[in-house]
């Protein structure tokens, strides 16, 4: 299965994304959050650095328990767009959401 390049949009959420989950995991070390959450401190790492833009969402949902965040929290805030950065045109995955 081939799979569809990252639309702008999706790479800034991933990065939103993981600059929020280091955020909230503070002092925290990358090995214990992983561990708690039962994901491999590699994914954790990749996820962080923005390298896993489009984590799967049982990873996703795991690392937020972990750290105390809600889904919808972590939702509304990698959907907020960088202030100053205009909001790129849906890609063609977005339209097709958007259209159902």
């Amino acid at each position: 299965m081939v799979r569809l390049p990252l639309t702008p949009v999706e790479v800034e959420r991933g990065q939103r994304l993981g600059a929020l989950l280091r955020l909230a995991r503070g002092e925290r070390s990358m090995l214990d959050v992983a561990l708690d959450a039962r994901v491999s401190p590699e994914t954790l790492r990749k996820i962080e650095t923005g390298r896993i833009a489009t984590p799967a969402f049982p990873t996703i949902a795991a690392i937020a328990d972990v750290l105390g965040l809600s889904l919808d929290a972590v939702w509304a805030e990698i959907n907020q767009p960088e202030r100053g950065i205009e909001p790129a045109r849906p890609g063609h995955r977005e339209r097709e959401r958007l259209a159902s």
